[in-house]
């Protein structure tokens, strides 16, 4: 398998990256068809359908049915099962980063969820005033880093948020096909990240 030559950083994304958001997307579907007709199987498979497409799901969906958007709930994120130990593998050979959108506190819940100790830079966008898919925090997070793009790897799970903004920086780039963001179907070449795993511990073999 083909590795990375001369990285220094690597740049993660959170939700569905290091993070499981499955039970907090299920507190908010529950929450959002509350006495509506609407199913949580009828949701979940439009957020699908939209997930495929490479939108943002839950948006897409709350639109179509023409409901109202309901508070996210960090509390019931959890790490992947491999998270930890890769980012303690990691760490030892690289400096890491993160570069997410976020709510208000992004570094209080990573300590929480004990990798924190992991992380030399975090760049969220509740913080920055800056969103992804915007070039401008990857920017930020790589001046911040003192790291050229070509000199990093950016890990994420959505290909309009993180794999295509960051390639036309000039990092290199490794999706991981977990949550929503990874039901996205490949259209163009502009969409082809140069690694594609299935789960956050399968990065390992490219780094």
């Amino acid at each position: 398998m083909a590795k990375f030559a001369g990285i220094q950083w690597l740049f993660f994304d959170i939700g569905s990256t290091l993070v499981d958001e499955s039970k907090a997307y299920e507190h908010r579907i529950r929450d959002t068809i509350k006495n509506s007709d609407i199913s949580y199987e009828q949701f979940c498979n439009t957020m699908t359908h939209f997930a495929k497409q490479g939108l943002n799901a839950y948006n897409e969906a709350v639109h179509l049915f023409g409901v109202n958007r309901t508070p996210w709930h960090s509390e019931d994120e959890f790490v992947y099962p491999e998270t930890v130990s890769v980012l303690d593998t990691l760490s030892k050979r690289y400096k890491i980063g993160i570069i997410a959108n976020q709510l208000p506190g992004t570094q209080e819940r990573l300590n929480k969820m004990r990798i924190g100790e992991y992380i030399c830079l975090t760049v969220s966008s509740a913080e920055a005033g800056i969103a992804k898919p915007d070039p401008a925090i990857f920017r930020l997070a790589l001046a911040q880093a003192n790291c050229a793009a070509k000199n990093s790897v950016m890990i994420g799970d959505r290909l309009d948020n993180d794999i295509i903004p960051a390639k036309q920086l000039g990092m290199h780039t490794i999706w991981v096909r977990q949550g929503f963001g990874g039901m996205a179907e490949i259209k163009n070449a502009e969409n082809i990240a140069d690694h594609t795993v299935k789960s956050i511990g399968d990065i390992l073999s490219y780094l």
